[in-house]
């Protein structure tokens, strides 16, 4: 929950002062802008400037902010001199382990290693590893018990020899799908795929350094063509789309800073990219993840790509693919797989930080039960805190009493209560918290006293994760505070971690700090910076906020020490995913149920604890398109449970904007309305406009649960993303490879949202084959290449197709999921228009969602196989049950089946239900034939869609559906 001004769009803020300035003016103590600090100079403007001064002032700080945005990179500096491969031999894991010596010493960001140790592993048959460290030292890598993975052989301890046993003389490794291949002298690798030979990945020099690596820099480009697609290096706002555009800039470097800023290094860092490649009408995915934590900048220029990295090790992997999915499956399978979410959570959430009191929550939640607008979860900001401190309940804003009668009726509706908590920990001798947190030792030091920031809650110290010992803490402090308010999840937020102040800082002696009526973000600490380490002033100056500001700058100081002497320089962009791993660990202790916890930063591996939204953005007609790049890009990064802020965080959107904006974001994987302080509310209820779009999409979701949480499944199984571009289904249709304005649910369920101001209508892009409309099923459209259509979309209408060969289960929807997912279910199957041979499959996951894990086996679980086929004389329907006993015991039942696509329905109909024909009576199964409409394609066709009801199937039961076709 952050508000950061920082943004390139300055006309928007002036527009926005009259709202602002009113809230200044009467609300002189509302000092905080939300937890994200303005842009970076304006932290410097005195908090004793008149509020009109003060915006004034602002405003210019934007403009100069804006001025300030990064330019493309230059050319690359000649810098090294590379080194040769002196030996290579195999190593006892079967892998091969070698030793480089520099060619040349270079002064240029410092000494070269002299000695490198490379160990290249095919670790399954598509991943191929690539690890170069220093050949005599140990250095910095991503702990080993964070992210779980192999260890490479230690490097040596010996002075280094030349000569080795046994050395390996070819030139190539090859595994099952990859080769690896390399050039002794000056040393580069190449991999490639076996198959067709297209080389992936090349390091060969070709204009760029030869391998550099020193303490604090690293370099290393390959190759790339033209036209390969590249996707991922993130988290940031990319204005272009999901595809990597050539000159934009890719710094990674974990940050507080608002996603309205374009192009700059956000809230998380994930240094892996996809590669999608057509060459001759066949497609080829395939991934790189360069698994290294310290900051680094990734030029991108459409025919090349170059890490400089400011420390660690070059830890590669490369995944063959070789299609998306394959990609994110191989890359989730090292990472971790994503965390299995309660079936709550693809319900509809809603926040506000804002909420003064538990009577306005109170009112929130009434209100969407009179607006007839599903809701499952309520959340609270910091508003809920005694004085911004973590577990702590304000006394008369929240009276615990009063709060635990709230919980204990909305979860007698099945309505769910969800808070945030930062890291930060309030230096206070009185919080409980603090003290034990103190007596434990768990916070991170610098000089050998724990390092003095200010959040929130004023000066803070920051629980040290990496340390088991807080851990333990952070656990038991969770703990504490469930018995204190049983909530339901936890939302854990300024992780990067943010900090108000810059450098070493100590409590001003003789003044209140933070003195209650100034901005909450203004730094009020005694501060100093810290430049005489190279930890805080690296010699490369990685591109941070778009400015080359030091990278200690609004966080920990980077020579502030961690647990056994890691030091944050290494350690920041892991900061959250260990926030992350702590706290999973602690809500699973509290009752073993599965945890839901929501992060704002994130690093590699983070998905397997934690879901995501993309941060504080604005409520603004970019802002929604925004949202779809960053959420597509998150499903690549193994996090698919990520939405954004529904009608934007500040400042308050249209009318219109919202209406599109619930359309939209009721089929996010993650979907919450969420606003800032000082922004006018906007509830969805607000506006009765808004509130019929949101019955409309918001209705459909709840009746989609049950195929959203079988997305959810396959993801916690495989990895694939819930939402997923278009290409991931159609990977031969190059011009999918940048559609960034629609995108998928899952294989099949393709969605095209309104995204530009007073359109009535959409153009959307329409693969091969036919495509019907899931709010109407008769009205369908046939694409015979892919082609763009122009659809109608009023202001409550978004338009969500259905692709042919598909079975989705749907169930009747409801005001609460814990409702809607008892309702009976029915089966949408989908046929090619006028089909006479065709196959169609779906699948449904259901469990009992408290259960760590989501999986089968253990009592609490069905799965259920869809399959249909029609041909010219018979239509069949039927299904495949494994674990059937869970859905048995709940009583689910198929009520309709929908079959779309057919060219008539005849007679003989039938059912049998695990080889028994007369457990159903068929006298009460009602047919009933709609005609379809095509609004585009198939003009001459005559098609049906024939629904089957009156059905009482259990869905824990094998069963066959029949009838003879009727050509019509």
């Amino acid at each position: 929950m952050n508000f950061n001004t920082n943004t390139p769009v300055t006309t928007t803020l002036i527009l926005s002062l009259p709202s602002i300035l009113p809230i200044y003016l009467h609300h002189p103590v509302a000092t905080q802008l939300h937890h994200h600090p303005p842009p970076s100079n304006a932290t410097m403007v005195s908090s004793h400037l008149t509020p009109i001064l003060y915006l004034t002032l602002l405003l210019v700080t934007f403009s100069c902010v804006c001025s300030k945005t990064s330019k493309p990179p230059v050319a690359p500096t000649k810098i090294g001199n590379g080194y040769r491969l002196v030996s290579l031999q195999e190593s006892p894991d079967g892998g091969l382990v070698g030793h480089l010596q520099v060619n040349k010493q270079n002064k240029i960001y410092g000494p070269d290693i002299p000695h490198l140790q490379l160990y290249i592993k095919h670790e399954t048959d598509d991943r191929l590893r690539v690890h170069i460290t220093d050949a005599q030292n140990q250095r910095w890598e991503v702990p080993y018990n964070l992210l779980p993975r192999t260890q490479p052989p230690t490097p040596s301890q010996q002075p280094f020899t030349r000569t080795l046993k046994n050395p390996i003389t070819v030139s190539e490794s090859s595994g099952n799908e990859l080769i690896f291949s390399y050039i002794s002298n000056p040393f580069s690798f190449a991999v490639r795929r076996k198959s067709n030979g297209q080389t992936i990945f090349n390091s060969s020099s070709d204009g760029s350094n030869s391998l550099v690596f020193k303490d604090q820099y690293i370099e290393i480009s390959t190759t790339l063509p033209k036209t390969a697609s590249l996707y991922g290096l993130g988290e940031n706002s990319q204005p272009h789309g999901i595809k990597l555009y050539p000159n934009d800039p890719y710094t990674l470097w974990t940050t507080d800073q608002s996603a309205i800023n374009l192009n700059m290094d956000l809230y998380g860092s994930h240094p892996v990219y996809m590669d999608m490649r057509n060459v001759g009408g066949d497609p080829y995915a395939h991934g790189v993840l360069l698994l290294n934590s310290n900051g680094m900048d990734v030029f991108y220029r459409g025919d090349s790509l170059t890490y400089k990295v400011i420390g660690g090790v070059l830890d590669f992997y490369f995944f063959a693919g070789p299609t998306p999915l394959a990609v994110v499956d191989q890359y989730t399978q090292l990472i971790g797989r994503p965390a299995a979410m309660p079936y709550w959570s693809l319900g509809f959430h809603q926040c506000r930080w804002g909420y003064h009191n538990l009577s306005v929550v109170e009112d929130v939640v009434e209100n969407y039960k009179k607006a007839n607008i599903p809701l499952d979860v309520i959340w609270n900001d910091d508003d809920h805190m005694d004085g911004h401190k973590d577990f702590t309940l304000n006394p008369n804003a929240y009276p615990r009493p009063k709060l635990l009668d709230f919980l204990q009726r909305i979860h007698a509706r099945g309505m769910k209560y969800i808070v945030i908590i930062d890291p930060g920990i309030g230096v206070n001798t009185s919080y409980g918290t603090y003290q034990r947190g103190l007596a434990k030792d768990v916070f991170i030091k610098y000089e050998g006293k724990p390092y003095l920031a200010q959040v929130w809650p004023g000066a803070v110290n920051f629980p040290d994760f990496l340390n088991p010992a807080t851990v333990a803490w952070w656990g038991d402090e969770v703990r504490r505070f469930h018995e204190l308010v049983p909530v339901d999840g936890l939302w854990i937020d300024m992780n990067e971690a943010s900090n108000f102040c810059s450098g070493l800082c100590t409590l001003p002696e003789g003044k209140q700090c933070p003195t209650g009526t100034g901005p909450g973000w203004i730094c009020c600490l005694d501060c100093k910076n810290i430049t005489k380490t190279r930890w805080d002033d690296p010699p490369y100056k990685i591109n941070a906020s778009g400015t080359h500001v030091p990278i200690g700058y609004k966080t920990i100081a980077t020579s502030a020490v961690h647990y056994n002497g890691v030091r944050e320089y290494d350690a920041h962009s892991i900061y959250g995913f260990s926030h992350a791993i702590a706290t999973h660990k602690a809500l699973q202790g509290l009752e073993g149920k599965r945890p839901f916890i929501l992060s704002r930063s994130t690093f590699v591996g983070s998905g397997h604890y934690t879901a995501h939204w993309t941060g504080d953005n604005q409520g603004t007609w970019n802002d929604i398109k925004y949202s779809i790049y960053t959420m597509l890009n998150f499903g690549i990064f193994g996090i698919p449970m990520v939405g954004s802020d529904i009608c934007g965080f500040y400042p308050q959107p249209t009318e219109e904007l919202c209406n599109r904006w619930i359309e939209l974001g009721a089929f996010y994987p993650f979907s919450r309305d969420h606003a800032n302080y000082y922004s006018p509310r906007q509830e969805l209820y607000q506006w009765e406009t808004v509130a019929t779009s949101a019955r409309n999409a918001l209705g459909m979701r709840y009746k989609l649960l049950p195929y959203l949480y079988t997305l959810t499944y396959e993801a916690h199984t495989t990895g694939a993303p819930i939402a997923r571009p278009l290409f991931f289904s159609f990977p031969t249709i190059q011009e999918l490879y940048g559609l960034s304005t629609q995108f998928l649910l899952g294989e099949s369920l393709m969605v095209s949202p309104v995204l530009d101001q007073g359109r009535t209508n959409v153009s959307a892009v329409f693969p091969p084959g036919t495509w019907y409309s899931l709010f109407d099923p008769s009205q369908a459209i046939v694409s015979k290449d892919t082609q763009t259509f122009t659809l109608d979309a009023p202001l409550h209408v978004i338009n969500v197709h259905l692709y042919q060969n598909t079975i989705l289960p749907m169930q009747r929807g409801g005001m609460i999921s814990k409702e809607a997912r008892m309702t009976p279910f029915t089966l949408i199957v989908t046929f090619p228009a006028g089909a006479t041979d065709a196959k169609a499959k779906g699948k449904l996951f259901l469990d009992n969602d408290e259960l760590p894990e989501m999986q089968l086996g253990n009592g609490q679980s069905t799965y259920v196989e869809f399959s249909a086929s029609t041909s010219k004389e018979m239509v069949k329907v039927w299904s495949d049950v494994q674990e059937s006993k869970f859905a048995l015991d709940k009583g689910w039942v198929i009520e309709k089946i929908c079959v779309l696509g057919l060219s008539g329905v005849g007679s003989a109909f039938s059912i049998e239900v695990e080889g028994n024909s007369d457990i159903l009576d068929v006298s009460n199964v009602e047919l009933a034939q709609t005609e379809h409409k095509f609004i585009y394609g198939a003009e001459d066709m005559k098609s049906v869609m024939v629904e089957v009801g009156g059905l009482d199937l259990p869905v824990g039961k094998k069963f066959t559906m029949s009838w003879k076709m009727g050509i019509s």
